[in-house]
């Protein structure tokens, strides 16, 4: 572990994202050790180090809520401070050594909050040791890429994450219907003749575990609910009351199966692209609330992975270092406020994991990025910081980039030119 900045650090002549401001403030912040100490109207101390944010927003680093892979270059470059790492790693997070060895596995430039395999080998069949791997430091348990078919385990899942106050976060597709499928049913994947399965697998698994839910009071996070029916439940479950979160990727925001033309295994996710009605539901449910997190689904894969035929091509996306402009384009679109946007890439995942980060408030942890949110650039698979750079977003022209990156007041990386 590096040592602590010796000198308080003043970041000044920036727009401040703060909470309960829509918008950006002028403002500077000052940090002293590893904490945010002042915000706002902040004169430099004398001793201080300062850094000219020349009018970009200072906001909260990004707080990834499931990554499949640990990538600090890519992290960095996406003004990403935190992620919560998926189980499903090789051997999977189903042991407390391996929750450990996790939590450390970035420091101490980046956090790592591991996520605790709900069934021994994800499997779905026997329960893990989820207390003994929170107390290793897993900050929630999750189910990987798969939907635990058995009720029953899922039940008793759901009691003890109630009983040990962890969140569970879910994958919510009904394997008895997706199957092997790897587009969904639709006009796109009949001409291109892929394996398909319907959208409502993931309105039947939600509601599966929505009804586990009330049954067991569990905190749930449902990863990626990417569907109009799907939504529909998440809002209704809110309405009542229940103690449900959901989220989405930048994919199932801005693509539709569409993308999937050509056979283009850099578009084949998981779940996979839905049709344009559901996309626009999904924007709708980012603009009214019903979505609490945009997350990378940071999934790098090699050749190795996506140079094959479509349907025996691996499902994921290298999505950490096109997170933070993706999402900036709902503000520009307005769809939602700025203050709306951090909340859902650094706030609210924040909030799940229960760590005090993802706001610039005095007292947290000083994981600060410098954000220029029109600066025009290209996605380029063949040039990203990613161990792999499958992007379906590759050759589009983007706006906004990090700057600046500050993890506990240290400058962790800066934008070159």
């Amino acid at each position: 572990m590096s040592k602590l900045p010796t000198r308080p650090l003043t970041i000044t002549n920036g727009r401040l994202v703060l909470p309960g401001r829509a918008e950006p403030v002028p403002g500077a912040l000052r940090i002293i050790g590893d904490r945010i100490a002042e915000i706002g109207d902040v004169t430099p101390g004398s001793d201080d180090a300062v850094h000219d944010a020349r009018g970009a927003l200072i906001a909260p680093g990004l707080v990834d809520l499931g990554v499949f892979a640990i990538d600090p270059p890519a992290f960095h470059f996406g003004g990403i401070s935190r992620a919560a790492l998926m189980p499903d790693q090789s051997p999977p997070l189903d042991h407390p050594a391996r929750v450990r060895f996790a939590a450390y596995s970035g420091k101490p430039d980046f956090w790592v909050h591991p996520l605790a395999a709900a069934t021994r080998d994800l499997a779905g069949s026997e329960m893990a040791e989820i207390g003994l791997m929170k107390e290793a430091g897993a900050r929630a348990v999750a189910t990987g890429r798969r939907w635990i078919v058995d009720t029953g385990v899922m039940h008793r899942l759901m009691q003890y994450c109630a009983m040990l106050d962890l969140p569970l976060i879910v994958h919510s597709q009904d394997h008895g219907l997706s199957g092997n499928a790897v587009a969904t049913a639709g006009e796109m994947a009949t001409r291109l003749g892929l394996p398909q399965a319907p959208s409502e697998a993931e309105s039947i698994a939600i509601a599966r575990d929505l009804s586990l839910v009330r049954m067991t009071g569990a905190r749930v996070h449902f990863r990626q609910v990417t569907t109009r029916a799907g939504l529909a439940l998440i809002r209704a479950a809110k309405a009542e009351g229940l103690p449900v979160t959901a989220g989405i990727t930048p994919a199932h925001l801005f693509l539709s199966d569409v993308a999937l033309g050509g056979f283009r295994t850099f578009a084949r996710l998981s779940p996979p692209l839905r049709c344009e009605d559901d996309r626009q539901a999904a924007i709708a449910a980012v603009g009214d609330g019903t979505l609490d997190v945009i997350a990378s689904g940071h999934d790098p894969r090699g050749p190795e992975d996506k140079r094959l035929p479509f349907a025996d091509s691996q499902p994921g996306m290298a999505g950490a270092e096109t997170l933070l402009p993706l999402s900036l384009g709902l503000v520009r679109d307005g769809v939602i406020s700025t203050e709306r946007l951090f909340d859902l890439i650094a706030a609210n995942p924040a909030r799940i994991l229960g760590v005090q980060a993802g706001a610039l408030r005095t007292g947290y942890e000083a994981d600060v990025v410098v954000v220029d949110a029109d600066r025009p650039w290209q996605v380029d698979s063949a040039k990203m910081a990613a161990s792999a750079g499958n992007t379906p977003f590759d050759r589009l022209p983007v706006q906004g980039r990090c700057v600046a990156l500050f993890k506990g007041g240290r400058l962790v990386d800066q934008m070159k030119g």
